[in-house]
């Protein structure tokens, strides 16, 4: 990552959609990238939201899930601004995204919510994360569904 940026696009995509949208993100903002990887990836049955005993019906009806990430992002103090993507699941941010938000110290930071979504929109996504990180600076989001 270049370390002369001050902008960063972080996020989590599981079929490639918000990763398209975060890399057009990040060129259009000149931004650092950073993608959020699960330690354990989701397979195809995992994200299968017909199934009440899928991991992701289960991690999403838990508030209290927090999925490991792999790895971890250096220098998150040198970024001022950063976007936050995610896929919606059930109308609010995978709980991954909670992860992330709290594996690193983001106050005095500008946090700008994106997602992708097949059919919802990303204001209780934005609500949500208001809600559970009131402390934190967030600014209103926008869905980048292409």
């Amino acid at each position: 990552m270049n370390n002369m940026k001050n902008i960063l696009v972080a996020y989590f995509s599981c079929s490639g959609t918000t990763k398209r949208a975060a890399n057009k993100l990040a060129t259009d903002m000149d931004a650092d990238l950073y993608e959020i990887v699960p330690e354990i990836p989701y397979s195809a049955a995992d994200l299968n939201w017909n199934d009440r005993a899928s991991r992701s019906s289960v991690e999403m009806r838990d508030p209290s899930s927090r999925p490991a990430i792999a790895g971890r992002l250096d220098n998150v103090e040198q970024y001022d601004t950063i976007y936050i993507g995610f896929p919606v699941w059930w109308y609010i941010a995978p709980t991954i995204i909670n992860t992330f938000i709290e594996s690193y110290d983001l106050s005095g930071k500008t946090l700008i919510p994106f997602a992708t979504s097949g059919g919802s929109g990303i204001e209780n996504c934005e609500k949500n994360l208001r809600k559970a990180y009131p402390q934190l600076g967030w600014t209103a989001g926008k869905l980048l569904n292409g």
